[in-house]
């Protein structure tokens, strides 16, 4: 059976928000449905890699090198992981850790385009509830 991605990315959703418990309760969940071949091995490995580094929080770790704010450079690394899975040298398990990075990547490009797309509309409703504030005046009796 192949990796679900609705489990990647509820998994990627779960490490953003540094909910770790789950994160890993959700991937062994993948390991059980997902079947033992070399590219899932590296996929799985990949995703082990991850968690670990949102883990451990080390500064000289991939991810906290990256600026998960600017989209630019997540399309850029996307790009980068993408060109090493399409890269017919590496092995199967090398290019299902380049595709579950280049996952990791889109899900976070996705996740900040959303939460833009949210912004405006909450900076809105403030304009219109402080016009209606301000309208409203008290009423003298």
């Amino acid at each position: 059976m192949p990796i679900s991605k609705i489990f990647v990315v509820r998994f990627f959703q779960l490490i953003k928000s540094r909910r770790f418990a789950e994160a890993e309760r959700v991937l062994e969940r993948i390991r059980e449905k997902t079947n033992e071949t070399e590219w899932n091995s590296g996929y799985l490995h990949a995703l082990d890699g991850i968690l670990l580094a949102q883990k451990s929080n080390d500064s000289y770790a991939f991810l906290n090198n990256i600026n998960f704010e600017d989209e630019k450079d997540l399309k850029k690394h996307r790009k980068e992981f993408l060109k090493e899975y399409k890269n017919k040298i590496h092995t199967d398990f090398d290019r299902g850790y380049y595709a579950s990075w280049a996952d990791y990547m889109l899900i976070s490009t996705r996740d900040l385009s959303n939460a833009e797309k949210e912004q405006p509309k909450k900076e809105e409703q403030t304009e219109e509830t402080s016009e209606t504030t301000e309208s409203e005046e008290p009423k003298e009796q």
